[in-house]
This record gives structure tokens, sequence and C-alpha cells, in this order.
């Protein structure tokens, strides 16, 4: 298995060819893939993104069938599943980089906005567990713009609050797991956060430089 550098490096030149139109992967069904992909598997990285039908991994890195770990939810929100897919992935298959994808415009997180400019109990509490799960991340900030503190416009909200969530998500998966806390801690696992752009489709990652 590559290193978590080594992956990273990898995420990001197959995202430069997704912005310039220059993929080069295969993603159609070769008979002899998939036999060897039925024999196991061996993703390189494991992305936890937005369920954002706009932001399929795998095309936005220029990746084929066996090359991504992909769990998707709306908001890219980490609880007890997500955070067992990772350590079912980590220790399955060695994978030694996780990235939590969030992308620019979640509606996730616009949900949790409007819910703490205008509260409302006509919400499937479903959603509405979505929507709490990311409250304390993007809170504070709504709290600054409404008192006319140190967030000028409604745009630099939203991009402040997708960061902030980006990062809570990070922080639980860093933190929420005493086999993930291992592995980072004896260097065997990164975990960093990365916003895609609807825009432009360029990925930033946030944290590459943290452990």
């Amino acid at each position: 298995m590559i290193t978590a550098n080594e992956a990273l490096e990898r995420l990001r030149l197959g995202n430069q060819r997704f912005v310039t139109g220059e993929g080069v992967r295969d993603i159609g069904f070769a008979q002899s893939r998939g036999k060897a992909l039925m024999i196991s598997q061996n993703p390189f990285a494991i992305i936890l993104g937005c369920s954002d039908a706009r932001v399929p991994a795998e095309l936005v890195f220029d990746q084929g069938l066996g090359d991504l770990f992909v769990i998707r939810v709306a908001g890219n929100i980490v609880m007890a599943s997500q955070i067992g897919s990772v350590e079912f992935a980590a220790e399955k298959f060695g994978t030694k980089l996780v990235v939590v994808l969030g992308h620019s415009q979640c509606g996730a997180v616009l949900a949790t906005l409007d819910q703490l400019r205008q509260p409302t109990e006509a919400r499937s509490p479903n959603l509405s567990h979505i929507v709490n799960s990311i409250r304390p991340a993007v809170e504070n900030l709504f709290e600054q713009e409404s008192c006319g503190q140190t967030m000028p416009h409604s745009e630099q909200l939203v991009q402040a609050s997708v960061r902030a969530n980006i990062r809570a998500s990070v922080d639980r998966l860093k933190h929420g797991s005493e086999i993930l806390e291992a592995l980072i801690r004896d260097e065997w696992l990164k975990v960093v956060g990365a916003e895609y752009s609807l825009k432009t489709g360029v990925v930033e990652f946030l944290e590459a430089q943290q452990p």
C-alpha cells in the first residue's frame, strides 16, 4: 500500500486531470478487471464525502474501479457508521489516507444555516439529525454574522461554514475512535479535509500538512 502522502499526490494529480479534461481513467467495466476485483480490492484512499450528485469522488479524482473506498452521506457528517466504515477500510486494506470531502454550496450546511435563521419544527426527524450534527460547527459563525461582527456577507458565511463543517468531521474521525487514534498516533493513517468547488471542479486540500 502506498503512503498517505503518495496517495494525496495521486488524488491531486487526478483532480488536475479532471479539471483540464485530460482524464485517463477508463471507468468502463472490463472483464479482466472485474475478475481481479472479485478476488480483492486495494483502495489507496478512503473518501468520506457528501451525497450530493454533483460530487462523485471517482470522477472528481479521475480514479477507476477499486481505487477508492468511498463513504457518502449528506453533509459529509461523521457518525458511528461512518467511523466504523473508515475503521474497516483502514484495518482491512491498510489504506493510509482518509479525505473528508466537502463542497461549495453544500445543501446540508445551507439547511443548517436556514434552521439557525428561522427555526422550524416542520422537519423530518431524520433530516433534523443531520442538521443537528452540523450545527455545532457553524453556530458561532452564524452568530457572528447576525451580530454584525467578522462575517460581512452571506457568501462568506456559507464558505466559512462549509469549511468549518469539514474540519469538524476531520476532528471527529481523529478523536472519535480508539482504533483510528492509534493508527494516527503510530503514523499509519492520515486524515485531511478538502473542499470541492462546484464552479471550477478544483479540490482544495485544507489540512494536508497535518498528520
